[in-house]
């Protein structure tokens, strides 16, 4: 008899067409198929649905219920896996009521296997009641970090979910999140009462993205001049206004680039048209808000661009993550404009709630620490999910390719002054605090502790406010400094004091350095597929499966990523197969896409 491994690689092959997992898919798969609670850190792109796809597709005559809070993402999941065979339906408030009701008939009668539900609508009462009369192999809470406040999309109905385990005890749960820090982490076990759960935590390190942070000087002649990189291929710039996206798409129509707004000025209707319209590549770029994007499972997008700075670096990470999920090459540039910093904290001191202005402050701080960072940008990036970045060069960030944001200089004493003044204060203030204690402020909080005594107060007059500010964050981004993520308050960490008492040299930056131009031409081997498609016959025939692929999927009103990626189709163009059973050997050729589309990709690439 067939082991688990083999089955599951079996498996994996015929129904999807991969030939070997992502880091943790089996364990996960193996722990939930076993009975066990499980929570699963897994970034963007690192293939968290197959984690429930699989196991629920082997749980004959039972039905796996997936929650997630995006009906587009629902959608899409639904159509790709009908694409597979006819394994799951979905139940919110975007169906007709025939469609529900059809939907409903299909989950009683045994057909499917998952049903892709919306929080509110699972709570119902007629859907738990008749989801008593099925049986269930097994729950999956998508985008779990919604369940905590702490979390960057707090969501309230998810907290209503935990009822579920009095409902249905034993019933295992898988929890799966793109962004979680600890906090996060140990909120979603005990607000989905989880029993001693399996924790799998993948790197936050997505190695296919270029990180690129650019000075804001002239940032719509910067658009344009990147966009020039990736003609008619797909990305998202998004921008922190209505008026902005707007503005900035009636822009680029007018230079003839296919562009369309997204934002939450828009009605519903317009705003479904234009996101369906870049899913099937019929527009090539999207000009949104932060509205724009979750649930998104667009896999061929090249390029995400911020025209504005964002709020925190969670909502960064989240949506340069919408680029590059089919794990080739993706650039993800922001343009740093230090007005944009300025608007960003005039809002944050608009909020009446203190614990709220300190937290959005706090953030604002991570995020300028890694748009200002020196070193390679993975580290303060991935240093923020609690990750230890090991490569001294990733090769795929402008600072490891041209040596940073500027010359890194030598400022050990200025590092020591920082750290010092941070510890005789008692370790317990926020940066701007310490900063004035250094620069011998007389304002009354600092006369009141008694820190105007102190040998650090006005050591540092020789530097502006925003240098130190500069430094600190630096300081933070390297783990040298730790800041409470409520308050503000820093603490020097073990890191510290090897540069606060041995010496140790710290090297960064007080003052804003220029990138030197010639750097760009260093991109070119980092930023697509172009390399992959460098010879022409090959970039023609890709063409040519491209623009079939659009045809089948016009024909059947679907994105055209749902008939084949484009990693399928690149593979296709490169190993040009001659027979089925070859195409079949093809990254996501499996049974049933071989059968549906085999005969018709086939001919294209003998010819």
């Amino acid at each position: 008899m067939a082991d688990a491994n083999t089955i599951l690689d079996s498996k994996l092959r015929e129904i999807f067409g991969y030939t070997s997992f992502n880091p943790h898919q089996r364990e996960i798969i193996k722990t939930i198929r076993s009975g066990r609670d499980c929570l699963a850190i897994l970034p963007t792109g690192s293939g968290k649905s197959l984690c429930y796809q699989l196991p629920a597709i082997l749980s004959d005559d039972k039905l796996a219920i997936v929650v997630s809070p995006l009906i587009s993402l629902m959608k899409d999941q639904v159509l790709q896996l009908n694409q597979l065979g006819e394994y799951a339906v979905l139940l919110n408030s975007s169906l007709s009521r025939e469609d529900y009701r059809e939907n409903l008939s299909r989950i009683v009668e045994g057909q499917v296997r998952i049903l892709y539900v919306a929080p509110e609508t699972l709570m119902k009462p007629h859907i738990l009641d008749l989801l008593e009369g099925v049986t269930v192999s097994f729950l999956t809470i998508d985008e779990a970090h919604c369940i905590s406040e702490w979390g960057h999309d707090f969501r309230p109905e998810y907290r209503q979910l935990a009822t579920l385990r009095e409902r249905f005890p034993g019933l295992p749960v898988l929890a799966l999140t793109a962004t979680a820090t600890k906090r996060v982490r140990e909120d979603i076990v005990k607000n989905l009462h989880m029993k001693n759960p399996a924790l799998y935590v993948a790197s936050f390190d997505r190695p296919n993205l270029f990180l690129e942070v650019e000075e804001k000087n002239s940032p719509f002649r910067q658009l344009t001049a990147f966009l020039e990189k990736f003609p008619d291929q797909s990305g998202i710039v998004y921008c922190a206004s209505r008026k902005e996206t707007e503005q900035i798409v009636g822009k680029l129509t007018k230079q003839g680039v296919s562009a369309l707004p997204y934002h939450a000025g828009m009605s519903a209707e317009k705003r479904n048209r234009n996101q369906e319209a870049f899913i099937r590549d019929d527009v090539s770029i999207i000009v949104a808000t932060i509205a724009f994007g979750m649930g998104i499972n667009k896999p061929d997008v090249r390029f995400v661009v911020h025209y504005d700075l964002p709020k925190n670096i969670e909502s960064y990470y989240q949506q340069i993550g919408r680029a590059g999920r089919d794990g080739l090459p993706a650039h993800c540039l922001l343009l740093l404009g230090y007005g944009d910093i300025s608007k960003i904290r005039y809002f944050i001191n608009q909020k009446e709630d203190e614990k709220e202005k300190r937290i959005a402050n706090n953030q604002l701080s991570v995020m300028l620490g890694f748009a200002e960072a020196t070193c390679c940008r993975r580290i303060p990036l991935l240093h923020y999910f609690g990750e230890n970045y090991q490569k001294e060069n990733c090769g795929a960030c402008d600072n490891c390719l041209d040596g940073g944001r500027g010359e890194a200089r030598d400022l050990t004493v200025e590092a020591q002054k920082f750290m010092s003044c941070v510890w005789r204060t008692g370790q317990m203030f926020g940066m701007g605090y310490i900063i004035n204690v250094l620069r011998g402020s007389t304002e009354k909080r600092v006369v009141q502790n008694g820190h105007d005594k102190l040998s650090t107060w006005g050591i540092g007059k020789g530097h502006s406010k925003q240098a130190w500010q500069q430094l600190g964050r630096q300081l933070i981004a390297h783990g040298l400094l730790s800041q409470d993520p409520a308050y503000g308050g820093l603490k020097l960490t073990a890191a510290a004091w090897p540069v606060l008492r041995s010496g140790k040299s710290f090297l960064g930056q007080m003052n804003e350095g220029k990138k030197p131009e010639e750097a760009r031409l260093k991109k070119a081997a980092a930023l697509n597929r172009e390399d992959v498609l460098a010879d022409p016959a090959t970039r023609n025939l890709f063409e040519e499966l491209r623009q079939k692929r659009k045809e089948l999927a016009d024909e059947m009103g679907m994105p055209p990523y749902v008939v084949f990626s484009d990693r399928t189709l690149i593979e296709m163009a490169k190993y040009r197969p001659s027979t089925l059973a070859e195409m079949m050997e093809i990254h996501g050729v499996g049974a049933v896409k071989l059968e549906r589309y085999g005969s018709i990709f086939l001919p294209i690439i003998s010819k």
